[in-house]
Parts: C-alpha cells; sequence; structure tokens
C-alpha cells in the first residue's frame, strides 16, 4: 500500500508523490503521477483535518484515484472534524459530525481510520470505519513518566468515564479518580469543576482525554486536584488543537503529551509529541 500524505506531519511511508496548489479563486487543487502507481495497487490517503479545506484535499484526491483506476482507496483521518458536534446543544444547530461523514461516505472507501473518537456517535456514523483506542499512547506516556506505578489516572468528566474503565482495564490499573466539570450549553462557559476524591495524599496524576482545544477544562481541573493535595500533575490528549497556545496549558501541568494527530509543533521541555506513524500504530 502506498500513502497519499496531504498533511506534511503525517508522512507516511511509502508516499505517493503529487503536486498540491490553490487557484487564485481559492479552490484547492493536486495533481498525482499516473507513474508512480503499479496497477492494483491500494493507497491510503492520510490527513490532518484541521480544516474544513483539508477536507475538500480529501475528497479532491479520492476523486483523482478512482479515475486513475485505484480500487481499494482508505482513509486515515486521526482527528475527525466536529466530533464534538455530535449531538445538537440548542434549535437551529447543524448535527456537524453528520455532514462530515456524509461527505467521506460518498467517497465509499474501503476503510476509514479515526483515533480516540470523542464519542460512539462518530464510528457510528462513518461507513468500513477502524475506531483506533487511546490505549497504546496513554501506555507509553506512562512508561515516560517518573514513579509511574504510583500514578493516578483521572478521568476528567462524566462523558469520560466509560473510556477511563477501559482503558484502565486493558492497561490494569488500579489507581482511577473521576473528575466532573460544570458548562453552560448556550455558551460553552466552564462554571466550575470537581474531583470525587478527598485526598489525594501527595499522589502523581494523569488527566487522559481526547481533546484539548482552549485548556480551560484542564485548568480548572488542575487547581481542583491540587486543593485535593495532588502531586506532580500531568496531561495526556490523543489531539492538541491547543487554540489558546500550549503555554495555556503548559503552566498549570509538569508535562503535557499528545499526538500529531491535529497538533503541528515539535517536542520540548513541556510538551511531548508522540508519533501516528500508520494507522494501525495505535
Amino acid at each position: 500500500m502506498k500513502y497519499l500524505n496531504l498533511s506534511p506531519a503525517l508522512s507516511l511511508q511509502p508516499a505517493l508523490p503529487y503536486e498540491s496548489f490553490t487557484f487564485s479563486g481559492g479552490e484547492p487543487h493536486l495533481k498525482i503521477d499516473p507513474s508512480s502507481l503499479k496497477p492494483g495497487e491500494p493507497v491510503c490517503i492520510s490527513v490532518q483535518a484541521r480544516s474544513a479545506d483539508d477536507v475538500l484535499r480529501v475528497l479532491l484526491a479520492a476523486d483523482a484515484l478512482q479515475r486513475l483506476g485505484v480500487q481499494h482507496i482508505e482513509l486515515f483521518i486521526p482527528y475527525f472534524p466536529a466530533a464534538r458536534q455530535d449531538r445538537v446543544m440548542v434549535p437551529g444547530e447543524p448535527l456537524s459530525v453528520k455532514v462530515y461523514a456524509g461527505l467521506i461516505n460518498a467517497v465509499g472507501f474501503s476503510r476509514v481510520t479515526v483515533f480516540d473518537a470523542h464519542s460512539e456517535v462518530t464510528p457510528a456514523l462513518l461507513d468500513a470505519c477502524q475506531a483506533l483506542n487511546n490505549h497504546r499512547f496513554v501506555a507509553q506516556v506512562i512508561a515516560a513518566l517518573p514513579d509511574a506505578k504510583q500514578l493516578t489516572l483521572v478521568a476528567p468528566d462524566a462523558g469520560s468515564a466509560k473510556k477511563m474503565h477501559h482503558l484502565a482495564g486493558a492497561l490494569r490499573w488500579e489507581h482511577v479518580v473521576q473528575c466532573d466539570k460544570t458548562r453552560d450549553v448556550r455558551t460553552g462557559q466552564l462554571s466550575g469543576a470537581q474531583v470525587f476524591s478527598d485526598d489525594l495524599a501527595g499522589a502523581d496524576c494523569l488527566l487522559v482525554d481526547d481533546i484539548c482545544d482552549g485548556g480551560g477544562t484542564f485548568i480548572a481541573l488542575a487547581a481542583a486536584l491540587r486543593a485535593k493535595n495532588a502531586g506532580r500533575l500531568y496531561l495526556a490528549v490523543s489531539h492538541g488543537i491547543f487554540s489558546k497556545g500550549t503555554e495555556a496549558v503548559t503552566a498549570h501541568f509538569d508535562r503535557v503529551f499528545t499526538t500529531n494527530s491535529f497538533y503541528q509543533g515539535a517536542t520540548t521541555d513541556k510538551v511531548r509529541v508522540l508519533p501516528v506513524t500508520s494507522p494501525d500504530a495505535f
């Protein structure tokens, strides 16, 4: 199989060469060299879906491949766009994740691989979906931490409880703490965070979640965990958007871990990026 890497950060090998540019009217375009494909060779398109244009490039790439006679085309889209818009919160809103899923389904991919889906809605909406969990990612994070055996895994809210249950079972981890938050669904404003533990007694804590956007939830939880006598604080998020910059989050955690599913920054003293190296890597 060859990989058509639409995002430089996902440089999966062997790569299928192509040219990409944008017309003066704003329309993205690409061109694949037909001589780089063998008859019957399958192709996997990989992409960091950081904008609607990235999804459009996927559709264009799939159309180009189909016109070249490629019959087996897969899509590796580790961060699926609008995954958080998986229900209509107030009247007048679209069910955005269904719209994006409909566009992808229209292509007829042989397989669509997503990584650490926000909820069960995305895999349910996508045809031929392979949903990869975060177990291997978190195991790699734990292996990189000091005194990992004494670590407490922290689920940030009620929505993550089921994922944390499966994660703790897979890793055979005994120390788990549940948290919760209060948010106004109309404005998105966070109004509180709580930790369901009387005293963490100096235990190091690793918060695990799928997405970090602005980081407000994790900043509030960091304060709540410290109020319960937590030790060192670490954060592991599969998809690091960091819309307010990593500094907004790293100021409250000893170290932050993410993947290159969305984030394009490099590893630093405070942020470690674990690469997603193939659709089967995690």
